[in-house]
């Protein structure tokens, strides 16, 4: 259910022709930024622009994050960098902001971090922003409290209040030692329980679940999710705290790499949404269309060399769809399979070995199944004939060939540091397409 109306907006629409700024105001006042970003949707650019300066600087930088990233991108383009700089960056977390700074092309990145008034913060704005975006580092914030494993716990509660003075959420008290590395983490349930212990050392959680700086964002997320974490620190390589994920920041990502995966598996190149102009859409999705034409056109070469046995044997053209569809459809399911292994940790390329024994296994019953079942079929409404035998060899074949190619070739893109996702799509069923259309013509003009 969408949460305005047609006529909602059209109120807002029209007080925004109005430039009655004290009645918009009004209407956004007890909005969640998700939901003023959600009514974003709705209006054109000078409209959003217009709503987006009546907010206040802290909803405005929340607004500005829970955009789509296009949208943030026009957005952005419209405002001066010294508003970016002073009214958003000041009232973001250094992760949403080096998020936001990104995006933006190099000359926009320095003048922005040139009006920001905090140097601290646009000293760790530059720090992060030298981490590849897809590791740790580049989604980590440095906002966090952290206490000394040699404090007391009257030190510790003085220095925790003045740290959490300008986080919004804490979720860990994380203890480093004199040089800064870190030792563990420090349950808030021991400020009750331990109200007089004498070092923080002696009731902290030691050796932490922690990640490094270079560590990749697929097994960051994988970490959440095997030790059911709300926030992760990170370490540099010697062992020092320099920052630390939150479950949300982990989640958009997910997100946004399962969107890229499934685009690139439907066999679109680039990433695009829906409100892309026209050129952005095609560029993304000619390439492969491409491909498959010329996958076609092979085909049609390969039928064509046949000819004569289709002459002879008209029936040999029936089961062609047959083939090729069988063929593509098990090479999917055998790559999704390795694909989704791979994305979530469950499938390693030490057991490639043992997967595809696996696999063949999957294959010879499948195959035996689907080419008995056509057999029957067939033998029923042809007889016992050369077009019978060999569409079922053919099947058995195309199932085995399909099912281990459709195993392998992830297997292979993932050692070479390619996106597996690539084999759930055309590419499988291109080549299986074709490579079945050889063995079905090979196998029929023996038999048929």
């Amino acid at each position: 259910m969408e949460k305005f109306s047609e006529e909602y907006i059209k109120e807002i629409q029209q007080v925004i022709d109005d430039k009655n700024e004290q009645k918009a105001k009004e209407y956004l006042k007890d909005l969640h930024p998700a939901d003023i970003a959600e009514l974003y949707q709705a209006l054109n650019l000078d409209e959003a622009e217009f709503i987006y300066r009546l907010l206040d600087s802290e909803k405005a930088a929340d607004v500005l994050m829970e955009l789509d990233e296009d949208d943030r991108k026009k957005l952005l383009k419209r405002l001066p960098n010294e508003m970016i700089a002073k009214q958003f960056i000041d009232h973001l977390d250094t992760d949403d902001a080096v998020d936001l700074i990104r995006e933006l092309d190099e000359e926009a990145q320095e003048e922005i971090l040139s009006h920001i008034d905090d140097v601290e913060q646009a000293g760790d704005i530059v720090d992060l922003l030298k981490y590849d975006e897809d590791t740790a580092g580049g989604l980590m914030g440095t906002e966090m409290v952290v206490v000394n494993e040699n404090w007391s716990m009257p030190e510790c509660l003085k220095e925790m209040r003045i740290q959490a003075e300008d986080m919004d959420e804490i979720y860990y008290v994380y203890v480093v030692d004199d040089d800064e590395r870190l030792k563990g983490v420090f349950p808030l349930k021991k400020m009750i329980t331990n109200p007089s212990v004498s070092k923080i050392k002696h009731v902290m959680k030691k050796d932490p679940v922690s990640v490094k700086t270079d560590t990749p964002i697929e097994e960051v997320a994988q970490a959440f999710e095997k030790y059911d974490l709300v926030a992760v620190p990170v370490i540099d390589s010697i062992g020092r705290l320099v920052g630390r994920i939150t479950v949300d920041d982990v989640m958009d990502e997910v997100r946004e790499q399962a969107e890229r995966e499934y685009q690139l598996a439907s066999g679109l190149s680039q990433d695009v949404e829906s409100t892309d102009t026209i050129f952005t859409q095609t560029s993304a999705r000619l390439p492969w269309l491409l491909i498959g034409m010329f996958g076609g056109l092979a085909n049609s070469v390969i039928l064509g060399n046949f000819e004569a046995g289709f002459v002879s044997n008209p029936a040999m053209a029936l089961f062609i769809p047959l083939i090729g569809g069988t063929g593509g459809n098990v090479g999917i399911q055998s790559s999704a399979i390795v694909v989704q292994g791979l994305a979530n940790g469950s499938f390693s390329l030490r057991n490639s070995g043992k997967q595809i024994l696996k696999e063949l296994g999957v294959a010879l019953i499948n195959a035996c199944m689907i080419s008995a079942l056509v057999f029957v079929y067939n033998w029923i409404r042809m007889g016992n004939n050369g077009v019978t035998i060999s569409v079922s060899l053919s099947l058995f074949s195309v199932v085995i060939f399909a099912s281990i190619f459709g195993t392998i070739v992830p297997m292979t893109l993932e050692r070479f540091k390619i996106d597996p996702a690539i084999a759930t799509g055309p590419f499988i069923t291109i080549t299986n397409d074709i490579i079945g259309m050889l063995i079905y013509m090979s196998i029929s003009s023996t038999l048929a």
